[in-house]
């Protein structure tokens, strides 16, 4: 058994703006583990919001011991996106030597498309305006916020896409006081929840803030260790492979957080159809997907995931799993 790397860079279709910055395009790590004549996938994304490099996480992966499996995985990495890729190929190794999908292994049954989110990029409301009317005919739409001037973006995206179905997600740009002031602006627009309005170190503000519509752990939840600091917070969790370390976690913590009571959302970095393939398993039931990376793409990977104006479907062999 024998590891290879790739750092794969994918154009974005037009520039990615969030509240912490732009960019043009995806960068991620490519893995690759051989175990004889089998080879199985996975992708991740570092990400400089968790610290994470290109760099670092390629020496994460590369020091890793030979022969290595699931189980001991968890034990070798913390979560994060290195563990995640080479979790994600272990997944698609285990599934091509044993001739049966990750699906079955992971006894989740057959795998269903999924509606998924669109991801409208912060900018001007003029533009966000045009941009929400050329998709208006997609069901579910995420708003990228965050700033002090947000209430003409949204109304504008409203006006744009009068039926579809929105999300925001502030990426912890909001403080409690900005939360007050959109929260009946998002009720009167209709918005169906809102994604880490404030940042992680102050969102003990939620605790005493009126909720009045539900409010999702995004950068505040990474695994299930996170669990126990979002009570009375938060009513539901955005699992994303990339900081959970792979789907082997995605899965647990989907499990012990609807035990908990939180509601699903599964969300993701932007990168190809490698990365998302694993998601659409933990995304099966969940209340809100978000995998809609391979859509801000230029140009995805070969047999890449297939979109249609709302939907994701399951991924074929030939890609993933």
């Amino acid at each position: 058994m024998h590891i290879e790397l790739s750092r794969d860079v994918f154009p974005l279709a037009k520039v990615f703006t969030i509240s912490r910055g732009s960019r043009s395009e995806a960068v991620v790590v490519s893995v690759t583990i051989h175990d004889g004549d089998v080879c199985g996938r996975g992708e991740c994304v570092p990400y400089k919001r968790y610290d994470e490099t290109v760099e670092s996480v390629m020496g994460q992966i590369e020091s890793l011991p030979m022969p290595l499996d699931r189980v001991r995985l968890q034990e070798l990495l913390p979560p994060g996106a290195a563990r995640n890729a080479v979790d994600c190929a272990l997944w698609d190794l285990e599934a091509k030597k044993s001739g049966r999908s990750v699906a079955e292994l992971a006894g989740l049954g057959s795998l269903e498309p999924l509606q998924t989110a669109f991801t409208l990029s912060l900018d001007t409301p003029e533009n966000m305006l045009e941009d929400a009317r050329q998709n208006a005919d997609r069901p579910l739409l995420k708003i990228k916020l965050g700033t002090d001037d947000d209430i003409a973006r949204i109304e504008a995206v409203r006006e744009g896409a009068p039926d579809s179905r929105i999300i925001v997600d502030a990426n912890e740009g909001w403080t409690a006081e900005s939360y007050r002031k959109m929260a009946p602006v998002m009720v009167r627009l209709g918005v169906a929840m809102v994604e880490q309005p404030l940042p992680t170190g102050d969102d003990d503000a939620l605790l005493t803030l009126d909720r009045v519509l539900p409010v999702c752990a995004d950068e505040s939840c990474h695994d299930r260790t996170s669990l126990p600091g979002l009570k009375g917070k938060y009513d539901m969790v955005n699992i994303k492979l990339d900081k959970t370390g792979g789907l082997t976690e995605a899965l647990a913590l989907r499990e012990e957080a609807l035990h908990e009571g939180y509601a699903i959302m599964v969300g993701c970095m932007v990168g190809s159809s490698l990365a998302m393939a694993p998601a659409t398993l933990v995304a099966q039931g969940a209340e809100i997907v978000d995998l809609d990376g391979p859509l801000l793409l230029a140009t995805d990977r070969e047999h890449g995931l297939k979109y249609d104006a709302g939907d994701v479907y399951p991924p074929r062999t030939a890609l993933w799993g």
